[in-house]
């Protein structure tokens, strides 16, 4: 099979993940605080999933980073680095689900996501890109996927304004965070959460290191190079919720009754969302060498909303929403896959 193609598609069930890995957690308790879903989600997702999977997935799993490292040092640390940012970012996210249901916060979540996180990489490794038709291309692909964006994140705001007539009100009285502050939190989540592109940007001397001289098949490889960068996020996602649970004294919560439903969707989320990571590993690195990450990471974020969006569908997030606003989502998720398949052109002239 053509390799864009295969990457393409590994793009695409990376974002069915990505854009899933939230839906269970509108199954939670209602009366369970956030910290004690989003606490042990973070848990598995960036420690006990790579420690327990990672040795049993990957050949010599330990052995490829100390001989990474060895050959170059900026193959470890800039990929923690880079994790640690996007821990800061999956919590903020995490947040934001809270504050603006799932179709928006994915809206303004992965649109900053395909701004910074197809842009940066480039612009770090490969500057030269942005004048050659190619760069102009992606640039092109990555501009209309963000116009796409913008127009589904209309259509979540006037979904909101159809829904909830005195929404401010009733925020006010609840105590909940008012639509701008969720804005801000979504769309800075967003340029935090795109940090792992750089991350792997960064860590390709992994997912080499892992097939020669370890023999690792590629996707293997893929889940070695996901570790890594998870790790860093590691720091900063979960002292987060441990400094939340110690702040709120929700600690207690977690010997109550339904503590294992709790548990068991946090679980889920988890795979999920590393189900996505990986996908995405092996996705971005099927294509162009030269700026795979960067024409990957707007790709896998474009399937992302739309995927997203389709689940707020379902959850009954869209039930009574205006005609205006409907119409609305419909036209950004069809922007969005025009850009995908400008970015997709953008590939081959490589």
């Amino acid at each position: 099979m053509n390799p864009m193609v295969t990457g393409f598609a590994l793009l695409l069930l990376g974002a069915v993940c990505g854009g899933s890995f939230g839906l269970p957690s509108k199954y939670a308790p209602k009366e369970a605080p956030w910290e004690a879903l989003w606490g042990p989600f973070f848990a598995f997702v960036t420690i006990l999933l790579p420690v327990a999977l990672g040795p049993v997935l990957v050949k010599d799993f330990y052995s490829i980073f100390s001989t990474a490292h060895a050959d170059n040092a900026r193959a470890i640390i800039m990929p923690l680095v880079f994790g640690f940012l996007w821990g800061l970012g999956s919590m903020a996210l995490g947040l934001s689900f809270s504050f603006l249901g799932l179709s928006l916060a994915y809206a303004l979540n992965y649109g900053a996501q395909i701004v910074f996180g197809a842009l940066a990489p480039m612009a770090i490794h490969t500057p030269e890109k942005f004048g050659t038709k190619q760069g102009l291309v992606t640039l092109g692909g990555v501009a209309v996927c963000v116009l796409g964006v913008i127009v589904a994140g209309r259509a979540g705001i006037l979904k909101e304004q159809s829904m909830k007539k005195d929404q401010s009100a009733a925020d006010a009285a609840s105590g909940k965070p008012n639509m701008m502050v969720g804005l801000i939190i979504g769309i800075a989540s967003g340029v935090l959460c795109a940090c792992y592109g750089v991350a792997a940007s960064f860590a390709g001397d992994i997912y080499k290191t892992a097939q020669t001289p370890f023999g690792n098949a590629p996707w293997s490889a893929a889940v070695a190079q996901a570790a890594l960068i998870l790790w860093g996020g590691s720091v900063s996602s979960c002292l987060y919720c441990v400094y939340k649970l110690t702040k709120n004294k929700t600690w207690g919560y977690f010997g109550k009754p339904g503590l294992g439903l709790l548990l068991l969707l946090a679980l889920v989320m988890a795979f999920l969302h590393n189900g996505a990571i990986v996908f995405f590993g092996l996705g971005y690195n099927n294509l162009d060498p030269k700026i795979g990450v960067s024409i990957g990471y707007a790709a896998f974020m474009s399937f992302a909303i739309i995927v997203g969006n389709i689940h707020g569908f379902r959850a009954g997030e869209w039930k009574g929403a205006s005609r205006q606003s409907v119409s609305l989502i419909i036209t950004g998720i069809i922007i969005l896959v025009v850009g995908v398949c400008i970015l997709g052109y953008g590939n081959t002239l490589g």
